[in-house]
């Protein structure tokens, strides 16, 4: 009876604050421990790639962390349930997200041109330079072939003129030389005349010896002066009757002056005359 009656008396029993508000701290510096030692071995974000956008994204709202709430003491139960009083895990809480970057707007950079945009007009670029470059080597060409052609023209006109001048001067050689022997012919007939003329001053003043016979010849060489005028005589072929021949010599002295033509430069034709003389013309 005794002992019912304490049992059930109003007093709590001694020590059970004490281990209430140990178990509660526990649990306070266990939390702390935790949150803290979350926030420690977070690492600090990768590289991020950003993407541009014309509106930006909703801010995210930062939570605020709410302080841990301390739990009062509970008041002890009577001692007749010391068996059903369970202690509940103390809830963990989960450490917070981190925080995005800003991200700073800038204007938008102006997209290139989808590339099947740009092949018609690069196209089209492409085959104007192609014509171009056709239209620069066919006037190319066409100037070389110009200019070949004004080359072949200058050279058929240059074989032209040297062919022309090569006749001119073949006529015009052909013309002196023709000139040449008109005047050799001339000269020739002249120096003919002269010494036809001499032996026939020479046969006059012969005076024949009669009744030779046959034709007999005396040929002289005669060596005369510009004047005409003789400086010597010699015999150089006998008729083989010296009568005829002494007559020959003197007709020849007796026909100084023999006559000469007028021209200077013919004299050396005559300076050494061969005189001829037969018998009978």
């Amino acid at each position: 009876m005794s002992a019912m009656v304490l049992r059930n008396s109003s007093h709590p029993e001694p020590g059970k604050f004490l281990a209430s508000v140990l178990a509660l701290l526990v649990h306070v510096i266990f939390v702390v421990f935790m949150f803290f030692g979350l926030n420690w071995k977070t690492q600090a974000p990768e590289g991020m790639v950003v993407d541009l956008w014309h509106d930006l994204p909703q801010p995210v709202q930062p939570i605020i962390k709410q302080p841990p709430v301390k739990t009062e003491p509970s008041q002890p139960k009577p001692a007749q349930q010391p068996a059903q009083e369970k202690t509940l895990p103390p809830k963990i809480a989960s450490p917070s997200p981190p925080k995005k970057p800003e991200i700073v707007r800038k204007e938008k950079k102006e997209e290139p041109k989808p590339v099947a945009e740009k092949e018609p007009a690069e196209e089209m670029q492409k085959e104007n330079d192609q014509e171009k470059q056709r239209e620069k080597e066919s006037e190319e060409e066409k100037q070389r072939e110009q200019e070949k052609a004004e080359k072949a023209e200058t050279q058929r006109l240059q074989r032209e003129q040297a062919l022309q001048q090569q006749r001119e001067q073949e006529a015009l050689a052909a013309q002196h030389e023709a000139q040449q022997a008109a005047e050799r012919a001339r000269i020739m007939s002249e120096i003919a005349k002269y010494k036809a003329m001499i032996l026939t001053k020479v046969r006059s003043r012969i005076v024949m010896p009669p009744d030779l016979p046959g034709n007999p010849m005396a040929e002289f060489s005669v060596t005369l002066l510009p004047g005409g005028d003789i400086l010597d005589v010699q015999l150089r072929k006998s008729s083989g009757y010296a009568s005829f021949d002494s007559a020959v010599e003197r007709a020849i002295f007796l026909s100084k002056p023999l006559p000469l033509p007028p021209n200077p430069a013919l004299f050396r034709e005559f300076r050494n005359l061969n005189i001829t003389v037969h018998y009978h013309e």
